[in-house]
């Protein structure tokens, strides 16, 4: 095989598409054990008051592209979609992995919708990205074009991190000292988070060092020959690994390792099918007026995408001049439904881990009830969760980075349940909650890894409380 060749194919193709099918899968079937928590009826954000805010203001489908503007988005109807999300998976599976997938990002994206700050996180914009372009790829014949497309895709989710990263305010990428706070104050961290914050600050200075050369130079591989492309498989592949071992990220780190097989040539793909002892794949070429008109559609494709991506890394980015008004109609076109992103994974590393805590009052007692994947006992060891997400454990990471600045309607929604509907929260919660709490608060806990685990996984000192609430 010549170096530069681009290894583009249906090998590349149809291990994608099963690939993909998995990582929807798993993001149904992390939906499905929370939903009615998140956006049920009873839910913290329900999905019906959001719509019929919708439809009293008559927003347009480009204010909100949701099927649940014309599906009445009762529990049952959320719980039947998610149901349908399940099998439009498993038969992209099986057969037809494209048309089922034109089908599950609409639906995907629905649930993106009314879900609102549930689903604020990068990697389902990834998601739906990744699956709106893998309808045009092909599966069955050579496809260059679209192959680069995803390249792109992967490139641009490295390389904008890394520049997000080099243009901290705290400068703690360039500095070296970000990764000596990053393993203690991840939203999620997993058991080897430990293990890796007690290692030499000279390690973790060299680790921050190391993640802007896997950022800002590797992906550049991506476009070059063969042994190139493999050694960027290599590097980012063991950087998800160790991302996946230290933090709980959902299916964001299995995607992108998922993005990588666009790194591979056909015959690398081929070569393991055959150790599998697989048959080859067949390798069909379009003739005629259709290769020129598919050839111009996936031009006009890339050529969008690109022109698009661009838009947005430079208003992301830097800082945007009057061109950048000027793009706002196009803007409006195709920013609704998420399928063109920008990605700033972790621009900066914050210092501290603030977590808030749920307490009942019995009328005697202040009882806490621990979320099952946060920080709670300082003996219970932080949990592998991924690629399950758990979406209220890691948005209120974020609150307590910033709950001095206001209460978010979640967790106003979340005090208020645990006062008057506890039943509906108490299976996201360790030992459940009690059935008639007289009062209810958050206290606001500093948490940090401890030195020695002979005293428990963490220590912590109370930062704040909120004022009781007294439940009717």
């Amino acid at each position: 095989m010549k170096p530069w060749s681009f290894g583009s194919g249906p090998a590349v193709a149809r291990l994608f598409h099963r690939l993909l099918a998995l990582v929807f899968l798993d993001a149904w079937l992390s939906l499905a054990a929370q939903w009615k928590q998140l956006i049920g009826s009873r839910g913290l954000l329900p999905a019906a008051e959001f719509v019929q805010a919708l439809r009293d203001r008559d927003f347009g489908l480009l204010d909100a592209p949701t099927l649940f503007r014309w599906i009445t988005p009762s529990d049952g109807a959320l719980g039947w979609g998610i149901a349908l999300g399940v099998a439009l998976s498993l038969l992209a599976l099986w057969r037809l992995p494209r048309l089922w997938l034109a089908l599950n990002v609409p639906l995907y994206l629905s649930y993106v919708v009314v879900g609102r700050t549930f689903f604020s996180f990068q990697w389902d914009n990834l998601l739906l990205e990744c699956g709106f372009f893998a309808i045009f790829l092909p599966r069955d014949r050579q496809a260059p074009i679209v192959h680069l497309l995803f390249r792109l895709i992967l490139f641009k989710l490295y390389w904008e991190s890394g520049i997000a990263k080099w243009a901290s305010h705290l400068h703690d990428w360039q500095d070296g000292s970000a990764m000596t706070f990053y393993y203690e104050t991840a939203p999620l961290p997993a058991a080897g988070a430990w293990l890796a914050h007690h290692l030499p600050a000279a390690w973790h200075h060299f680790e921050s060092w190391m993640t802007l050369a896997f950022e800002l130079i590797v992906p550049f591989f991506a476009f070059g020959p063969r042994r190139w492309r493999l050694f960027a498989a290599v590097f980012l592949t063991f950087f998800q690994i160790v991302n996946a071992l230290t933090a709980n990220y959902g299916f964001f780190c299995y995607l992108a390792i998922v993005l990588h097989v666009f790194l591979l040539d056909d015959g690398d793909v081929e070569r393991l099918r055959a150790r599998l002892k697989l048959a080859p794949l067949a390798d069909r070429a379009l003739t005629g007026w259709r290769k020129t008109v598919t050839r111009a559609l996936t031009l006009a494709l890339a050529f969008g995408f690109a022109f698009a991506s661009t838009v947005e890394a430079l208003g992301s980015f830097t800082e945007p001049g009057p061109w950048f008004g000027k793009t706002e109609p196009l803007r409006k076109l195709y920013a609704p439904f998420r399928v063109i992103n920008t990605y700033h994974l972790f621009g900066h590393i914050t210092r501290e881990r603030i977590e808030p805590a749920l307490e009942t009052f019995d009328g005697t007692t202040w009882t806490e009830h621990s979320l099952r994947y946060k920080p709670g006992p300082l003996d219970r060891r932080p949990p592998y969760v991924a690629p399950h997400q758990p979406r209220l454990d890691f948005q209120l990471w974020f609150y307590g980075l910033s709950y001095q600045h206001g209460t978010p309607p979640y967790v106003a929604n979340l005090l208020d349940r645990a006062c008057n509907a506890p039943e509906v929260l108490a299976p996201l919660f360790e030992g459940g909650l009690p059935p008639k709490p007289e009062a209810v608060r958050l206290r606001f806990w500093r948490y940090r890894f401890s030195a020695h685990l002979s005293g428990g996984w963490w220590t912590r000192e109370q930062e704040n409380e909120t004022r009781p609430i007294p439940c009717r």
